[in-house]
């Protein structure tokens, strides 16, 4: 019970993340949206773990350095498909991404019940609704959604190291996180030489951007350290709930109905994964 409640928190916290970070990467380019958020969180993690007084657990954290490549790789994605695309078509998408981890289980000898298999099922086909949009008269891939296929896949990837290395300590394994995946942000803006500095009317944003997105990683911690994979990584997918909710509130944004189908289908899915 507290890991699902742990992983309901940190979709909530990271829903309201996305909404804030995909609305800033309309504004900035999505690696500079994470640039300048990223750090603000890990300042906060290094203080927690200094209060805290003690050491690294061993080198089952360093699993966390895998999480934060393909977590990294999900997020830039999914910024991108954000700006790119509806945020009420590119969450659903992207938070399809419990299905990776539930398909590791079932190669691996785990046996879901028949509401978690059905759950399985309309996952899927609910991310092929929704990112689908009809122009004229054909149907082609919805903007966005390539980018939200693509943090799909990241996403689902991050799930299973992070937990392993969550069940090690949970503060430490989300600051190694955290400063592996600032490092390979700030290695990528010299890389392609990126201007250094943001405006300040952007800085408030990016801070919130940074510090909910780290705290819906401390929370999914937290749960995966308490509960199964499975379960804790589709109610910690339920985020797209919150982010499309405040994409239709406050920009009102309008995507056909079989795209809101898709939305429902994609949802009621992972719940069923859940309860099942």
């Amino acid at each position: 019970m507290i890991a699902a409640a742990l992983a309901l928190a940190a979709s909530v916290v990271w829903g309201f993340g996305d909404f804030v970070g995909g609305v800033k990467a309309r504004a900035l380019p999505a690696l500079e949206v994470m640039a300048y958020s990223q750090p603000f969180g890990l300042v906060l993690l290094v203080i927690a773990v200094a209060a805290r007084g003690e050491g690294p657990p061993g080198a089952a954290v360093l699993w966390a350095c895998l999480a934060a490549l393909l977590g990294t790789i999900g997020l830039a994605a999914f910024y991108r498909g954000l700006a790119t695309g509806a945020m009420s078509v590119v969450a659903p998408i992207a938070g399809a991404a419990a299905v990776i981890p539930i398909a590791i289980g079932l190669a691996s000898g785990e046996h879901p019940g028949a509401l978690a298999e059905l759950g399985f099922v309309l996952a899927i086909g609910g991310v092929a609704l929704t990112s689908r949009e009809r122009v004229a008269d054909r149907t082609k891939l919805a903007r966005g959604a390539a980018w939200g296929l693509v943090a799909l896949v990241a996403f689902g990837g991050f799930y299973v190291p992070m937990r392993t290395a969550s069940q090690a300590d949970v503060l430490w394994a989300t600051l190694v996180f955290r400063i592996t995946s600032v490092a390979l942000v700030w290695t990528c803006m010299l890389l392609l030489r990126r201007r250094a500095g943001v405006g300040s009317q952007h800085l408030v944003a990016l801070a919130a951007v940074g510090i909910l997105d780290t705290a819906g990683n401390v929370l999914f911690a937290a749960a995966a350290a308490e509960g199964l994979v499975s379960v804790v990584s589709v109610l910690a997918s339920l985020y797209p709930v919150v982010t499309a909710l405040l994409a239709r509130m406050a920009r009102r944004e309008r995507i056909t109905r079989s795209q809101e189908v898709g939305v429902v289908v994609t949802i009621a899915g992972a719940a069923l994964v859940a309860t099942g």
